[in-house]
């Protein structure tokens, strides 16, 4: 009980909008990637890696489906690039699939992680948790650098992951 509560004392820590709230966050019904569905910043089929999944549903039923959160924040930086005439106030529904329970979160409810020493199918990857508590475990148990929320996420830092580092 004692470790519980530390952990819960070192997530409320963490700063504002942080919290262990999260820990209730619902499963998004996004659908899922079939197997010819493919990055559209990447290439990759994004069907091969399901514990990596990220998805962005339109309100015409459209979806584009991406195997990590780095290349969702790519689309979602140029959407003028990479979603082919589609706009921002036409998304219905982001979801990203969190480390733990391997289920489709809200992205912009998930914490990212960035430089730990777990690797996406594209390398270096934001690690999206859905709650303080997961975070800093992972953080810990994974040598994580930084935490952020999903308005937190710069191109900068994707460039940087792409890179390597630094963070």
């Amino acid at each position: 009980m004692l470790k519980r509560a530390a952990g819960l004392a070192a997530a409320l820590s963490l700063g504002p909008g942080l919290s262990a709230a999260r820990a209730d966050a619902p499963t998004l019904d996004l659908p899922p990637p079939g197997p010819g569905d493919t990055c559209p910043v990447c290439g990759m089929f994004v069907y091969k890696y399901p514990e990596w999944v990220t998805t962005v549903l339109y309100a015409d039923d459209y979806a584009d489906h991406f195997d990590g959160a780095k290349d969702y924040f790519k689309y979602m930086f140029d959407m003028e690039k990479y979603a082919f005439g589609r706009t921002a106030d036409q998304i219905t529904g982001m979801g990203v699939t969190e480390y733990y329970g391997l289920k489709l979160i809200d992205a912009r409810e998930a914490l990212y992680v960035v430089g730990s020493d777990v690797l996406g199918p594209m390398g270096h990857e934001l690690v999206p948790l859905m709650n303080a508590v997961d975070a800093q475990d992972f953080m810990r148990d994974h040598k994580g650098q930084k935490l952020l929320r999903h308005d937190e996420v710069t191109p900068e830092l994707i460039d940087a992951l792409d890179q390597g580092g630094p963070f």
